[in-house]
Parts: structure tokens; sequence; C-alpha cells
């Protein structure tokens, strides 16, 4: 099976350990083959490409955590890549032995996965391949923190750091669809116009003073915007945290924390249910995925060189069967 894995991990130079090439697992017994259609990428890639997460002992590992298919009897589906341990009963994302895909079991940058039925969602047919991809991380990530972690409802204002991330780029599209004003943060002049472009409201620089103060902070960026999101907080505002691409110890700043009553919740991925209602939102209000761009298995390794240099607005899709085909299937 033709398929995007981790031969070896180097912090330095992640893509040296990047292999396309064939691979057979074992698939666990009771678990569901779905034939990929489309998967798309995540920085949680390079991060196991680096050695964070992934033991080198369970090498070689296919790489992608996201992915939209086909079972055997021709269903088509969208898989939820968090795998709670065989003994919990409970929310998903609480479970601390839980999983994703590439973790532990292979995951979805192939020809074929294989995942327990329970973590199968029926893919809507108003969703294309490369749209229906970019769910199970990003956009569920995104869901999860407009609506679970921040608790944000129409009318509020929520500020995103980081404009031109799949999961910063996620939570534009469905906070502005929510009926929230939308603020957003990029280093780039071009990042921030394309935020605009896409519904934010205002686009700042990182670090610029805001025009006032907001009712939630998405933070995925961490050290290098962390001072800032918690200044930007009206008292008794949240800060939702899902990531730390730029280093996860950033000063606490505690004084400021508890004297104007911040909250700081942290979450990741969702649940399956959180899965299906934002398929549901985007059907309900007509919004889609960005997709940056669409390649073929062979092109994971530039795709993934573009991700690391920070070149993408947006999800680029993985289609291991062939471009071509993945249209026409």
């Amino acid at each position: 099976m033709r398929c995007a894995f981790v031969r070896s991990q180097d912090p330095d130079d992640p893509l040296a350990g990047l292999e396309i090439g064939e691979l057979d697992p074992e698939p666990p017994a009771g678990w569901v083959p779905v034939t990929v259609r489309a998967a798309s990428l995540n920085h949680h890639d390079l991060w196991s490409l680096r050695g964070v997460g992934l033991p080198a002992d369970r090498l070689p590992m296919i790489l992608g955590t996201d992915a939209a298919g086909v079972l055997d009897d021709g269903t088509e589906v969208v898989v939820h890549s968090v795998l709670p341990s065989p003994a919990w009963h409970g929310e998903e994302t609480l479970d601390p032995r839980r999983t994703l895909l590439s973790e532990k079991h292979p995951g979805t940058l192939a020809e074929r996965v294989w995942v327990p039925a329970r973590n199968l969602v029926p893919k809507d047919p108003a969703l294309s391949w490369a749209e229906a991809a970019c769910l199970p991380t990003a956009y569920l990530t995104a869901y999860r923190m407009l609506f679970d972690a921040a608790g944000l409802r129409p009318g509020g204002t929520v500020l995103v750091q980081g404009a031109g991330g799949g999961v910063a780029t996620a939570a534009i599209l469905l906070a502005r669809a929510a009926g929230l004003r939308v603020w957003c943060t990029s280093r780039t002049e071009a990042r921030r116009a394309r935020a605009v472009e896409l519904g934010a409201h205002e686009a700042f620089e990182t670090g610029a003073r805001l025009p006032e103060q907001v009712d939630a902070v998405l933070e995925t960026v961490g050290e290098a915007t962390w001072s800032h999101s918690l200044r930007a907080l009206r008292p008794g505002g949240t800060v939702a945290v899902a990531g730390a691409t730029s280093g996860a110890m950033p000063p606490a700043d505690l004084s400021r924390v508890f004297f104007r009553s911040l909250r700081i919740a942290g979450t990741t991925m969702g649940t399956r249910e959180q899965l299906v209602a934002v398929q549901q939102m985007l059907l309900a209000t007509g919004v889609r995925p960005l997709v940056d761009s669409v390649v073929p298995l062979d092109g994971v390794r530039d795709a993934l060189a573009r991700m690391a240099g920070g070149d993408v607005v947006g999800k680029i899709v993985v289609e291991p069967g062939g471009v071509d085909a993945a249209a026409a299937a």
C-alpha cells in the first residue's frame, strides 16, 4: 500500500525522515477499512517527523490524522481520528491515554486506513472530498475552541491569533458564520488582507494594540503571542488554547490572570458528536473549508516544506489515489 510515512526522525531536519513508498501494516482486529479519497496535512505531521509525540520504537509510522473516504460497501465517510483507550468511558478527548491516528496506529496519508467503526461519520454529499478531509482536525478544533472552550455566542468579539494557519482560518470562517465580530492578527500584510477577504472584520499586526478588549482569544501560536492574548482580554474573558507552534513556555503573567479573572481553557481536537455538528454547521451556513492546494502522495514532501515555512493559507489536501482519480470517484 502506497503511503507517506516516518522512517526516521530529526528535530532540525524533519523532512529527512519522510518516505513515500510501500507499507502494509496489520490492522487491529475488528477495525474497518476506509479507502482514502482525500486526506489533509497538519502541523502534527511535522511534529511526528521531529520526534515529538511519536516514540522512535513505533517507526515506521504512516502519517496523517484527517481523511474522508469510502467503505467497502460504498458508504462515504469522514474519519474521526481521536482514539480513546479500550477501557475508557466518557468523552474521548478527556482520556489521558487517548491517541490520534499516526501516533500509535497508522495514519491517513495512505491508500487505505483502518479505524474503529465508532470513529466513522457519514459524509454529506454536498461536501467535496477535499472539503470533507479538512474537517477532522482544523475545523473540529476551531469549532470546539469557539463554542465549547471559549463559550462564544453571536454578537461576541473574538481575536484569532496567527491568521493563515489551518485552525485560524477555520476559526475565522466559522466565527463569522456564527454571527461573531472577528478580529485576527498576522505578521504579514498579505495574510492580514487575505483574512479580511475570508470574513475577518479587522486584521492587525501581531502584538498591536486593539481598539477595545475582546471576549475571547483563540490561541494556537504560543510564546510569540501569549502576552498579547492576555492583554487583549476583557475582565472575565477567556483564552482558548489548542496549540503552541512558536513555543509552549511563555511567561504565565499570573497576576493579570487572577486580578482580571481571566479564564484559560485548554482544548484538544473534539468529539465525534462535535465533528458531526461542524459538518452540519457548514451545510446550514454554506461555508466551506478553504483549500490551499491539492497534491498527490508524491507531493507530500514539498507540501510539508511549504507548511513548515508558513507559506500556506487554509489546508493542503492530499489525494492518495491521484488528483484525477479522486475527482472522478
